[in-house]
């Protein structure tokens, strides 16, 4: 199906929910082995049918066919949404993503502000804060409402646009200008923007205007700014914030995943101090605790110790993520022990959390070196079907160079094997 042809599919979502949206949902279930109702389908199983889409038509056409609006929720919409916008993006597709967010504003949902609010988050995530102004700007016409849910949605574009100077202005000229209060949400992405630019003494003076305005002040406000503090080398004034935390009793794991990044150094016994630090404060590591462990023990060559972590995460009832398997994959290949890497990267593969190129690079030339050829077309093979355009073309450079390019009919994907 064509770019144009996508596109204007999907201006006319709203009265698709016929035949048209019955074929086009047949040839998705036909292309992902699923036969779910467009109407009933779980935000799983579209999260299962997008993550293995990199054609970006074809996630257009997954989002048409699989969220009627009339039927998905919000959370579903927004998801769809934002996932098909990356998708573009990443192949610098703007003017279809405008031409696809922009068709939505006929929606007769358009006057409900969430509806709107995803739009102009999905143009922050596409880099584009322009048309998320715009979008903005338009709600009088349009008839939405504002308040700061629209606010939120407009600062956090700002944000994932990089625009982080922006930020301070937009806060303190928007809700003078329509009569409506900041919230938590707000000055979370307001002290990010500080942080961001480098500025956590201006992120402070925020912080004090919350508790004088009695706005709740939590763990994702307060992070940041330790996090910026230590990245300037001003370790005291992180420690004070991070001592103001404890006291208030406004931490998470998150921040102490952060504390962890910023001073543990590659130490495991720093970490694993940490990690009890964390579960006498009442909470439970998570995979991203339990990853900087992992990571610190490999980059002191303890393998053994780094793959117990990784084995042991279910016991601890974490998953292993993307960053998992990389870490694993990469450390395993510098200490030439292939067939292993090999393993786990299969094992990423059943679960769709595949390391990247110059991860996977490793494992293959190691393979090549270990006259295991076959294994190394395998590995090729799989990612292939699995990387967007622009990587396969690395892969088949790769491919070339290794003199893994003639045909070996011997040679199974991967996933196959496993």
């Amino acid at each position: 199906m064509s770019s144009r042809l996508v596109i204007r599919q999907v201006r006319h979502l709203s009265t698709t929910v016929g035949a048209a949206a019955n074929a086009t949902t047949a040839a998705a279930v036909s292309s992902t082995g699923t036969s779910e109702n467009p109407s009933t389908i779980s935000i799983s199983k579209a999260k299962s049918l997008l993550k293995n889409v990199f054609d970006p038509d074809r996630a257009i056409e997954i989002y048409s066919s699989v969220a009627p609006p009339k039927n998905a929720s919000a959370a579903f919409s927004r998801y769809t949404q934002q996932y098909t916008v990356r998708r573009l993006a990443k192949v610098h597709r703007f003017s279809d993503i405008e031409t696809f967010l922009e068709s939505h504003k006929k929606d007769s949902k358009i006057t409900q502000e969430h509806f709107l609010s995803s739009i102009i988050r999905s143009y922050g995530i596409a880099g584009m804060f322009d048309h998320a102004l715009k979008t903005y700007n338009q709600m009088d016409d349009l008839g939405t409402p504002r308040s700061n849910v629209s606010f939120n949605a407009l600062l956090s574009a700002c944000n994932s646009s990089k625009k982080f100077s922006q930020v301070p202005e937009l806060f303190d000229d928007l809700p003078k200008r329509y009569e409506f209060l900041p919230n938590t949400y707000s000055y979370g992405n307001l002290i990010k923007a500080y942080c961001e630019m480098g500025s956590p003494d201006l992120a402070m003076e925020r912080l004090k205007e919350m508790e004088e305005n009695d706005i709740e002040i939590t763990a994702v406000i307060c992070s940041p700014i330790v996090n910026a503090f230590y990245k300037k080398g001003m370790v005291e004034e992180a420690e004070n914030l991070w001592n103001e935390m404890v006291k208030r009793g406004c931490l998470d794991v998150g921040a102490y995943n952060m504390k962890i990044h910023q001073i543990y150094g590659g130490n495991p016994e720093t970490v694993k101090g940490l990690i009890e630090e964390v579960k006498r404060a009442g909470l439970k590591p998570d995979t991203i605790t339990y990853n900087y462990l992992m990571t610190s023990y490999c980059v002191n060559g303890m393998m053994d110790e780094a793959l117990k972590v990784y084995e042991d995460l279910e016991v601890n009832c974490c998953k292993p993520n993307a960053a998992t398997y990389r870490t694993l994959v990469f450390h395993l290949c510098k200490k030439q022990m292939f067939e292993r890497a090999h393993k786990i990267y299969k094992q990423s593969m059943m679960v769709n959390k595949i390391p990247d190129f110059n991860t996977l690079k490793h494992l293959v030339e190691g393979l090549v070196k270990m006259s295991r050829e076959q294994q190394a077309r395998g590995v090729i093979k799989t990612v292939k079907k699995k990387f967007p355009p622009n990587v396969v073309k690395a892969w088949e450079k790769l491919q070339i160079e290794l003199g893994l390019d003639s045909v070996d009919v011997n040679c199974k994907v991967d996933l196959e094997e496993t």
